[in-house]
């Protein structure tokens, strides 16, 4: 038989002795866990050494220890939910008067308020609306672009050569490149005239009130960050511009396709050049660090596509080859290139979307996520603008969707 391995520990007796007869009561000296041989450390003392008068120390820790434990979310409560519809935008009537908008949400009771008003319901319909127009249909597929719409490509194009104007400066931060603020400030100084490009000439005074959402639709110059709330913001510009029925609806697939695609390529450059940090990002269980409306847009593109199922982003050919094509596998294939190691360890939510039986599924789930995720969180909603055409929780019954007049309003309240 094969002798057993030694163990080492300190104990004087010889290995051949025999085994001690078994006592039923306690050993004076300790023993040897393995061969049950005395030893030669004393034993551990059982009663504490400190005095009452003298307790021992009480260990605080410095910082809680770094647990990657999911956020506190109501995941249930998510998928109960019944997925939001695509809604028609109602256009303002002129003359109208434009205001400046401002931050109405400051509690979670503002943000109840909110999501059950028709403003927020119109412009989650708006979302769900474009994304509906990308259905089935490829970035490059033809679609109606009017003559509004390329000026805002132009505008967008603008931008992005900026960035090449403006290099980034050599600084030891990882994050925040400040040159970002030299482009953010060339951007408010030239905003207006960026509308004026492309905004007819009776609805020119509407400057006041869409250029505070343009100008925070590309990150914030101070913190150098970025995020949902801002792509929010963007989204949020565009359904101004509905509103004013600049953009209709034949409008949206391009919209989309042109428009939001060209936003995406100055945003991922910003990001890149100027190392932007992301803003409120829930990290490794987050769908992305910087972006939501990419991935409802691209699961919109794919659905009904005969061959590429949401287990089809593990496929490294066919993000190679699609990813310009398909927004979604375009987010995907850009988080594998920036973030190291398994994709189910850096990106664990969208690996378990990938095992959804079909895009569809996908899409419906993206746009619940998205209502609960981010218009009713306070740390991104607390920075989002009302005015006239997206109008605060209060005034919100004077628009009813069939603008009735603000008194009319106020004698709904008041009944």
């Amino acid at each position: 038989m094969e002798e057993p391995q030694e163990h080492n520990h300190n104990h004087n007796h010889n290995h051949n002795h025999q085994d001690p007869p078994k006592s039923s009561t306690a050993p004076l000296s300790p023993t040897c866990v393995k061969c049950g041989g005395p030893c030669s450390f004393p034993p551990p003392p059982t009663q504490s050494q400190w005095s009452e008068i003298s307790p021992p120390p009480v260990y605080r820790p410095i910082r809680s220890p770094a647990i990657n434990l999911p956020p506190n979310t109501n995941s249930q409560a998510i998928i109960l939910a019944p997925v939001p519809q695509s809604q028609k935008v109602p256009t303002i009537s002129l003359p109208h008067t434009f205001q400046s908008p401002s931050k109405k949400i400051q509690s979670p009771d503002d943000i109840r308020k909110f999501i059950n008003s028709n403003s927020s319901k119109n412009f989650l319909g708006f979302v769900v609306a474009l994304s509906e127009s990308i259905r089935a249909r490829k970035i490059s597929d033809s679609c109606h672009e009017s003559t509004t719409l390329r000026k805002i490509v132009s505008v967008i194009e603008g931008l992005v050569h900026w960035i090449e104007e403006i290099p980034p400066v050599q600084q030891s931060s990882r994050y925040g490149n400040i040159s970002y603020r030299t482009w953010h400030n060339r951007l408010v100084e030239n905003s207006e005239n960026l509308m004026l490009q492309f905004l007819p000439d009776n609805l020119k005074s509407s400057v006041v009130e869409v250029v505070p959402y343009f100008t925070d639709s590309f990150g914030n110059s101070s913190r150098i960050d970025y995020g949902t709330g801002h792509e929010t913001n963007f989204a949020a510009w565009l359904y101004c511009l509905a509103r004013m029925g600049i953009i209709e609806e034949v409008d949206y697939q391009a919209v989309v396709s042109r428009v939001f695609v060209k936003y995406i390529e100055l945003m991922r450059k910003l990001q890149s050049v100027y190392n932007l940090e992301p803003a409120g990002s829930h990290g490794v269980w987050g769908l992305d660090d910087y972006h939501f409306l990419p991935f409802i847009f691209g699961s919109s593109q794919l659905i009904d596509h005969k061959y590429m199922k949401p287990k089809s982003i593990h496929n490294e050919d066919i993000l190679e080859n699609f990813s310009n094509e398909y927004m979604y596998l375009s987010c995907i294939l850009l988080i594998k290139k920036v973030k190291k190691g398994l994709f189910a360890e850096h990106s664990p939510l969208l690996d378990d979307i990938s095992g959804v039986p079909n895009w569809n599924k996908v899409n419906s789930g993206l746009l619940k996520m998205y209502r609960a995720e981010v218009l009713e969180k306070v740390p991104i909603m607390q920075h989002f603008l009302f005015g006239s055409l997206i109008q605060c929780i209060e005034e919100d019954d004077c628009f009813n969707l069939g603008f009735l007049s603000c008194d009319i309003g106020l004698n709904k309240m008041l009944a």
